[in-house]
């Protein structure tokens, strides 16, 4: 075949054509990985901004106490305290007595004893009517649970007070918040029965005073369902044995007085 001929033309221009497709095929995958290392870095980039907003603390400075399980006639009573920044955000009685008329009782006034709890910041709340003993153990229990926070502020205030250069003014703060403590009078006997007073003293003074022996029995429940509670506001409000004796009730006011004057004395007037 000659070099001139036709089909020799057009057989070279297709391998030609063939050829310069090939050159082009084999150049363009070239660019491709740049792009798609490019394209692959940005969500590697945003997924590394998104993980660090994910290191939050949370509730910090939220802090969980139980107080004292404290023995009433009816049965045990223990308050749980949460608190956050030296407030008391919830209260709740994690035992309580339990078992016939007692469950209605519970029912009735453990939420009330706790929102109280709440509303008052400390263990100065009303009791319940008709639940005077769940109501005392209640208080009880609630104020162990505050002194064991007091102490682990006192604590912990005192120790930076020290470390900034303050330590006096931190120490007497401290340790005014270290004296609360329970003091326990002696048993008064009554013509109707035992009178035993404790109360809890801090910086000096009376915060609470509860009856932990009192006269029980016929008419004797209803006279101390009466006339306790009086009693110990009374001392509270007092701070002091000189307060006024209960109408009808005169014995077992009288022993609560004789009680609580012990315990005062022990407690260094």
């Amino acid at each position: 075949m000659r070099k001139s001929h036709p089909i020799r033309r057009v057989v070279l221009a297709t391998a030609a054509t063939v050829s310069g497709v090939v050159l082009l095929l084999s150049l363009k995958p070239s660019s491709d990985p740049a792009s798609a290392s490019a394209a692959g870095a940005a969500p590697s980039a945003a997924a590394a901004g998104q993980e660090s907003p994910q290191g939050g603390t949370g509730a910090a400075g939220t802090t969980t106490v139980d107080g004292n399980a404290t023995q009433t006639q009816y049965g045990v009573v223990q308050v749980r305290l949460t608190v956050a920044n030296g407030k008391i955000t919830q209260a709740q009685a994690i035992q309580a007595p339990k078992g016939g008329t007692s469950d209605q009782k519970t029912a009735l006034s453990v939420p009330q004893l706790n929102k109280e709890a709440v509303a008052a910041q400390s263990a100065n709340i009303d009791s319940v009517s008709g639940a005077t003993y769940t109501s005392t153990g209640y208080k009880q229990s609630l104020q162990s649970a505050l002194d064991k926070v007091k102490a682990a502020g006192a604590s912990s205030g005192s120790s930076s007070g020290s470390s900034s250069g303050s330590s006096s003014g931190s120490s007497s703060s401290g340790s005014a918040q270290a004296q609360a403590k329970t003091v326990t009078g002696q048993v008064a006997q009554t013509q109707y029965g035992p009178v035993q007073v404790r109360i809890t003293v801090s910086g000096g003074k009376i915060t609470e005073a509860e009856a932990v022996q009192a006269p029980k029995g016929g008419t004797s429940d209803q006279k101390t369902a009466l006339s306790v509670p009086k009693l110990n506001q009374e001392a509270v409000a007092a701070q002091s044995a000189n307060i006024d004796s209960v109408s009808g009730a005169t014995y077992t006011s009288a022993g609560y007085k004789q009680s609580l004057q012990s315990a005062l004395d022990q407690a260094g007037g």
